[in-house]
C-alpha cells in the first residue's frame, strides 16, 4: 500500500541558518524527505506518523531571530516511480562516473550506478552528493574497510564497492532509505554492502578504513567523537551536508579530535571535506 504524506511548505528569512535548523529539527521528529528550495524548505512526513500540534515543539519557528511562514496539505497518492521517471535525469561526475535510473540508456563510463531512488536522499543531483562522489573517484579505497552514514540510496557506499572497497557497512536512520538502499545493492549486483537501519550507536567496538558522512552539521558534531574512534589510523574521513560558512566549526572540531584536514570541495556555498586520522 502507498503510504499518504502531508507535505509542509516553509518560506524562511533569512535562509540560513534557519532553513538548516530546521531540518535537522525535523527530522528528529520523523519527517523523512526534505527539498530545499529559493525561498526556503519542503518537508514531508507519512501521514500515521503526523498530528496537528507536532511543530509546537520546534524551536526555530518560536526564535525572534527568524521569519518563518509555512502552510501544509495531504499529499495525493501518487506513484513514485512514474515521478522519478519525469524528474530524474542523469548525473556525470567527471566524466567518469555516472549515476542514472534504470530506465535510462546505459553510459560508456568506468563507474555506472542504477539508482531507483524514490523518496530517498542520494541520486547524485543535490551539491553534497555530487562532491562526494568527487572525493570518492580520487581517493584510493581498494580494500578499505568502509563506512556510508546517512547512507540514503546507497550511491556513495555502492560507487566505494565498484571502486574495491570492501566490506562496506551503510546505515541510515531513515526505513525508507535502508529499504531503498537493499533495493538498489542488489539491483547494482552489490556483494559487498551490508545495510543496517540506526544511528551512530551502531558503531560501537568497530573500526573503518575509511568513513563517508553526508548528513548535517549538527549530526555531525554531535557524532564526531564516535567517528573519530571508529576510524583507523591513518584513515580517510569524508564530511558533507554543511554550508561553506560552517567549514571553520567543522575544521574546529575535527581537530579537537585529532584529524588533519586534507582538502575540500565546494559546491553552490555546500562543502565536502576530507580530513585524515593522524
Amino acid at each position: 500500500m502507498t503510504p499518504i504524506y502531508i507535505g509542509y511548505y516553509f518560506e524562511i528569512n533569512p535562509l540560513q541558518p534557519a532553513t538548516e535548523i530546521l531540518l535537522a529539527e525535523l527530522g528528529n521528529i520523523g519527517f523523512e524527505s526534505f527539498v530545499e528550495t529559493e525561498t526556503g524548505l519542503e518537508a514531508f512526513i507519512q501521514k500515521e506518523d503526523w498530528n496537528s500540534t507536532i511543530l509546537d515543539d520546534i524551536f526555530v519557528l518560536n526564535s525572534n531571530e527568524f521569519i518563518i511562514k509555512h502552510t501544509h496539505k495531504e499529499i495525493e497518492q501518487i506513484n513514485w516511480n512514474i515521478e522519478w521517471e519525469k524528474n530524474f535525469d542523469p548525473i556525470i561526475v567527471d566524466n567518469t562516473c555516472c549515476v542514472r535510473a534504470p530506465f535510462h540508456e546505459k553510459k560508456k563510463l568506468k563507474y555506472d550506478i542504477i539508482i531507483e531512488p524514490k523518496m530517498s536522499f542520494g541520486t547524485g543531483h543535490h551539491e553534497t552528493t555530487h562532491m562526494m562522489i568527487r572525493h570518492l573517484i580520487k581517493l584510493d579505497v581498494s580494500s578499505k574497510k568502509t563506512l556510508d552514514m546517512g547512507c540514503g540510496t546507497g550511491v556513495l557506499a555502492i560507487l566505494a564497492e565498484m571502486k574495491g572497497a570492501k566490506p562496506i557497512d551503510a546505515i541510515d536512520i531513515d526505513n525508507w532509505c535502508f529499504l531503498n538502499t537493499q533495493e538498489n545493492i542488489i539491483r547494482n549486483n552489490c556483494n559487498n554492502i551490508t545495510p543496517y537501519q540506526g544511528d551512530a550507536s551502531l558503531l560501537e567496538n568497530k573500526k573503518y578504513d575509511l568513513i563517508i558522512a553526508n548528513i548535517n552539521r549538527n549530526i555531525l558534531l554531535n557524532d564526531m567523537k564516535t567517528y573519530v574512534a571508529s576510524l583507523s589510523s591513518d584513515g580517510d574521513l569524508l564530511l558533507s551536508g554543511f554550508y561553506l560558512e560552517d567549514l571553520t566549526i567543522i575544521k574546529k572540531c575535527c581537530k579537537k579530535f585529532g584529524l588533519i584536514f586534507v582538502a575540500n570541495l565546494i559546491k553552490k556555498n555546500w562543502v565536502a571535506a576530507h580530513f585524515k586520522n593522524s
